[in-house]
């Protein structure tokens, strides 16, 4: 069983929001400030407060800027970074986030990196939520982390250049291929530090998934809505030994096309980024043969796919829906043949190896090159591969 975090965001998600409530889930404030000394940069003071909001007890984080500095470039913040002694995967982490964020911001103004301004993002307040944020989580050992659909608000914006769109351009950027959801609430419930930070670290937007609850902390906002300005943060051990994830199905029904194209179909399919794509047989209406054209993806590769579909096959629409996939764990063993070396795909789940299945290309590769039969070398990558592993 590993370590994974949920983050759960009725009203929102904002930088201060999850140090609070990784501070009220048990992350010591001094460990915190600590850590946070290795940045070397000063002019801040940082305090907690136990607030109320609603019917939930929670922790207020407040950064207080005491000494307001000249705006940082995205260049300055990666130096400050990486100049620091933090441990390697709190800068890695930081430095994630804060890219994100800043590609946000570039493209909100229609600048290049190196030339946007980062007025908003550059002070010591955003510096402490995210790189405080990578500090937390790898005190509690956070293997993976998963997130809630998040909410929208409605109205304008306050900001120094004036009253922008609910949510802003740069926050809209960040949330793109996030489930999000309009909330009868008005005001700015996702901060751009917020979305990035949130976007960077979450394996899955979904619900709670199965979950041994050990902490619970709840991170309060500056707001006063009618619902409780609040975040809630589990950690827990994962209640199933496999990976999960979900993923876009798409499938559409096909009776009038030239069987000799699928293979093309297929291909670029795959091509435009399709985890997989295949067809099967079914009787349609009329009592027609058909076929039933499916394609799996991730979110963010759906345009290209659609595009390939309507473009390549004669449907007039198709049918998208996102599953869950429950896996084993991966990973690769190079081995070792007498014809070659061959990369060999293991499947594990508790520690224990299930599955054992060299590389299909690569011992093709081999078996063309040595003139040999395919499954001769698929056989010696194999038993390599037992070999390797052990019993």
């Amino acid at each position: 069983m590993m370590k994974i975090a949920y983050f759960d965001c009725p009203t929102g998600v904002s930088g201060n929001m999850i140090l609070g409530a990784l501070v009220h889930a048990g992350l010591p404030l001094s460990h915190l400030k600590k850590e946070l000394k290795k940045l070397r940069i000063n002019g801040y003071i940082i305090s907690i407060k136990e607030v109320r909001k609603g019917m939930f007890q929670g922790t207020f984080f407040d950064v207080r800027i005491t000494r307001p500095v000249k705006a940082r470039s995205f260049k300055d913040i990666l130096n400050i970074i990486k100049a620091s002694k933090l441990s390697k995967s709190v800068k890695e982490r930081s430095i994630d986030i804060f890219k994100r964020l800043a590609f946000a911001e570039a493209d909100a103004h229609g600048e290049s990196l190196n030339k946007v301004h980062l007025h908003d993002i550059s002070g010591a307040d955003a510096i402490i939520d995210i790189v405080g944020t990578a500090i937390g989580l790898e005190y509690f050992r956070i293997k993976d982390v998963y997130c809630s659909a998040l909410p929208s608000g409605y109205g304008t914006i306050k900001h120094r250049h004036g009253h922008l769109p609910n949510p802003s351009p740069a926050t809209a950027f960040l949330l793109k291929g996030v489930p999000t959801y309009r909330a009868d609430i008005k005001g700015e419930l996702v901060t751009p530090t917020g979305a990035a930070i949130i976007t960077s670290i979450t394996k899955r937007f979904d619900d709670l998934p199965k979950l041994r609850i050990e902490k619970v902390g709840l991170g309060a906002g500056y707001h006063d809505f009618k619902a409780a300005n609040i975040l809630r943060f589990f950690i827990g051990e994962s209640g199933t030994a496999y990976d999960e994830d979900l993923v876009l199905s798409i499938e559409t029904n096909i009776d009038n096309m030239n069987p000799e194209l699928y293979d093309h179909v297929i291909s670029r399919i795959l091509g435009a980024g399709a985890l997989d794509a295949y067809i099967y047989n079914v009787r349609m209406k009329k009592r027609r043969p058909g076929v039933i054209l499916s394609a799996l993806c991730d979110i963010e590769h759906k345009e290209r796919i659609l595009d390939v579909i309507f473009s390549e096959t004669s449907t007039l629409g198709v049918r998208t829906f996102l599953t869950k996939r429950e896996k084993l764990k991966r990973r690769t063993l190079n081995v070792k043949t007498r014809f070659g070396s061959i990369p060999v795909k293991l499947g594990e789940i508790n520690g224990k190896i299930k599955n054992v299945s060299p590389e299909y290309e690569a011992c093709k590769k081999l078996a063309d090159k040595k003139k040999l039969p395919l499954k001769v070398v698929f056989d010696e990558a194999r038993s390599e591969a037992f070999r390797s592993i052990g019993p």
